[in-house]
């Protein structure tokens, strides 16, 4: 005990943060009292016009969505939350008093507009007709806090209105939840305001995605979590990672969501944020290749028995013909482990700067020469030789090789087939490859100080090698995300292949690919399993068998324990500055777990 307070101590004077941002309880009131005002608004919040079935929101891949507020008070938290669902960009109407046209004109290019409202906003006239105007040629959402006399001012507003009578901090979390299905809504009108909204009146609806939300919401006392502060503190007291960011989800609900520490151990460094990037290392094979891999199962193109020859000419005349789709995706084709293709590179192979004849960005200041990756690594991987076939033997080498078979089939990068078929349609936002393109260094959270290959601070770049030298695209790795998003994915699988209202996967497809292929190993279809090895404890003492997931070498994990409905990630950068087993030596992963677990036990 005296250890722990130690280190908890020495986490203090380094100036950790840890920021709970899971939709948890407002300052100055209770879990309990959250708790209770959310059943409150559940009960005052009624969804009127909503014959069309535009609330819940759909197809978030098609939308461009803005939040328009103008005297409502607790906009900020009405749109941080809405943006767990989707990039939602925020527009202050007081910039536009007297000049709603201008207004109009701002919003031209969103198909998908929120008005936040009050009672003395719907009493603008000019604010009315932008409304009416726009529900004809977009989608319009109207939040509506307020006694409920304005709504006779909506009688010729078509559009979903989500009418809730109380104004507080607590519904200002609720109604967007309502707007994007993280929410069932079930009340009608209990008094009539107009001859259109009288009592009766409203729309039920179900709940599609996840909702966010305090512990007590799923049985479990927040204080029988609180070991996951001390765990965590003691991880960056340690060294073990400068931060790290823990979610959990139980029951479609995020009930945990905090950050810890800083991006890295120097002085001024920025505070980790929930809503930071990760490197997710080997979490990319169940993120992008293992998903990908399913779709084409169950849409017949991929054949689990089917050979890497069958997919690959240029496997043909090597040792790697007849190996089975079904072996590189539980690791059993007996493949060398790994290869430093990075210790192989030679001079006049790489350049500080770009061109026609350097191509490949690995990280800023160096590039690959072009096709090295088709005239070198990969007929090196081709003609690496095998090990006892059967045998479970990690390799990355399964994931190189599911990428090109899967991009045969597709005719589609990866990175693209998986965004456009995955991530953007389930509105993870962070997700995805090569984020320097798309998101600021900031937003990433730097992995390894690479001093021996690349010699730069990796931001953005992956740090595994290998899925450097190929462009920051691989199978094994290369694949970024926020806690958050990864979630998003995660709960689909759930879900059993549904999420938002969408069908992803057959729950068949779901359940062939989470369950373990052999005695051989712990390994499903591509995911991680549950290790039944008592002593390993693997990946928690309390795991139940059929939980699946996957680690990262970067210091990131994804599990998900379907007999409890659970989804935990945890998110590091312990690789930063240099690469330390400390977060493995100190079992954070596991024991932040293994206290999820304990909690559930212990309930309220």
């Amino acid at each position: 005990m005296r250890r722990n307070r130690k280190r908890i101590f020495i986490a203090l004077l380094l100036g950790i943060t840890a920021v709970q941002t899971a939709c948890a309880q407002q300052p100055g009131i209770s879990n309990q009292q959250f708790l209770s005002q959310t059943k409150d608004a559940a009960n005052a919040t009624v969804l009127l016009n909503n014959e069309k079935g535009t609330v819940p929101l759909m197809e978030l891949d098609k939308s461009n969505i803005a939040a328009v507020h103008f005297s409502y008070n607790y906009s900020t938290v009405f749109d941080s939350l809405a943006n767990k669902y989707a990039k939602v960009t925020p527009f202050n109407g007081n910039n536009y008093l007297g000049k709603i046209a201008s207004l109009g004109e701002d919003l031209k290019l969103y198909n998908t507009v929120i008005f936040e409202l009050t009672e003395s906003d719907i009493n603008n006239p000019a604010l009315v007709s932008l409304i009416t105007s726009f529900q004809s040629i977009k989608k319009v959402v109207v939040a509506y806090y307020g006694a409920g006399r304005a709504l006779s001012v909506l009688n010729g507003v078509t559009a979903p209105i989500i009418w809730t009578d109380k104004t507080t901090p607590v519904t200002a979390q609720y109604l967007p939840q309502v707007a994007f299905g993280g929410v069932a809504t079930t009340q009608k009108l209990k008094s009539s305001f107009s001859s259109k909204y009288n009592i009766g009146a409203g729309f039920s609806t179900a709940k599609i995605r996840l909702q966010y939300t305090v512990p007590e919401d799923v049985g479990i006392n927040s204080n029988n979590l609180a070991n996951i502060d001390a765990v965590a503190m003691e991880a960056i007291a340690n060294h073990a990672a400068p931060g790290c960011v823990v979610l959990v989800a139980k029951d479609g609900k995020v009930i945990f969501n905090k950050a810890y520490g800083t991006h890295t151990y120097d002085a001024g460094a920025l505070p980790e944020k929930v809503t930071d990037i990760f490197d997710m290392a080997s979490v990319t094979k169940v993120s992008a290749t293992t998903p990908t891999a399913m779709a084409l199962y169950e849409q017949g193109k991929l054949d689990l028995d089917g050979t890497m020859g069958q997919y690959l000419t240029i496997a043909r005349a090597t040792n790697k013909n007849d190996i089975k789709v079904r072996e590189l995706l539980t690791h059993t084709a007996g493949l060398t482990p790994y290869i430093p293709f990075y210790e192989h590179v030679k001079p006049g192979e790489w350049s500080a700067d770009s061109s026609a004849a350097y191509p490949t960005k690995v990280a800023d200041g160096y590039y690959m020469i072009k096709d090295y990756y088709k005239n070198f690594m990969l007929p090196q991987m081709l003609n690496s030789a095998l090990r006892t076939r059967g045998n479970y033997v990690y390799s990355d080498l399964s994931m190189y090789f599911m990428k090109e078979i899967e991009e045969t089939i597709t005719s589609t990068p990866l990175n693209i087939y998986a965004q456009q078929n995955f991530y953007t349609p389930l509105g993870m936002q962070t997700a995805g490859f090569l984020p320097r393109q798309r998101f600021t260094r900031n937003q990433i959270v730097p992995t390894e100080d690479d001093t021996y290959f690349r010699h730069t601070l990796l931001v953005g770049y992956v740090h595994d090698q290998g899925a450097g030298m190929v462009g920051g695209v691989s199978g094994h790795a290369g694949y970024f995300c926020s806690a958050n998003d990864e979630a998003i994915l995660f709960q689909m699988l759930l879900n059993k292949g549904t999420y938002g209202g969408v069908q992803y996967f057959k729950p068949e497809t779901v359940e062939k690919f989470t369950t373990r292929q052999s005695q051989a190993s712990r390994r499903d279809l591509g995911f991680d399993g549950w290790g039944p090895i008592a002593e390993s404890h693997y990946p928690s003492h309390f795991a139940n068998e059929g939980t699946y997931g996957h680690t990262g070498y970067t210091g990131t994990c994804v599990w998900v324990d379907p007999k409890v409905n659970l989804v935990y990630i945890f998110l590091s950068n312990r690789v930063n500055p240099k690469v330390t087993d400390k977060l493995l030596q100190l079992n954070i992963r596991p024991r932040i777990m293994d206290t999820i677990y304990e909690a559930i036990a212990k309930g309220m």
